[in-house]
């Protein structure tokens, strides 16, 4: 298939999904159990999860990558061209629920996925991007292709005000989150 043909069908899947690809040699998602042995107390939640209908081979995706831990599928709705998500092969509320291992697969990828997409789009730099918890979807990560002056995030064509904070409340904050992160007295 010709890179403009590649493309067209991209586009015309992002308007209109289809259960199928445009084209039969386009990949599929191969089918396996997203969340065979997780999260089994909340079957709801996986039946509705997009992520496992998509692992299971139950919604169309139009797949990047794949290995036995995780997945990247180009974004349905793209911030821009190239915006792919590499999400785990099963299902995880949360980066606290995730195990490490699934965790350092997805992000051990981000360097060859995200220069595959660098290339193939002629983007020069990338965002990175991960979501959190069900009311930021489900764990997963982004990888969002971008070139230098896109103003893809307002922000970006704003001077920023800096929050100011005096140094007392700098060095507090330092503090609840160094006890946040220091092993408490049960773990040792």
């Amino acid at each position: 298939m010709s890179v403009q043909a590649r493309r067209l069908a991209v586009l015309c899947a992002h308007l209109n999904p289809t259960p199928f690809p445009p084209d039969p040699s386009a990949p599929l998602v191969s089918a396996s159990l997203c969340a065979a042995d997780s999260d089994t107390e909340n079957p709801t939640l996986l039946n509705d999860c997009v992520f496992c209908k998509i692992i299971r081979g139950q919604s169309p995706a139009l797949k990047l990558y794949e290995d036995d831990m995780c997945l990247c599928i180009l974004d349905t709705s793209p911030l821009s061209h190239g915006h792919s998500l590499i999400i785990p092969k099963s299902h995880f509320p949360s980066l606290d629920a995730t195990p490490p291992s699934v965790v350092a697969a997805m992000c051990s990828k981000v360097p060859f996925i995200g220069n595959a997409i660098m290339k193939a789009t002629g983007c020069s730099a990338f965002n990175l991007l991960v979501n959190n918890g069900a009311a930021a979807g489900q764990t997963h990560i982004h990888i969002i292709p971008r070139k230098a002056y896109d103003c893809l995030w307002a922000s970006e064509s704003l001077l920023r005000r800096r929050v100011n904070l005096d140094d007392e409340k700098v060095s507090q904050l330092a503090a609840r989150i160094q006890k946040q992160l220091s092993p408490s007295d049960t773990c040792q």
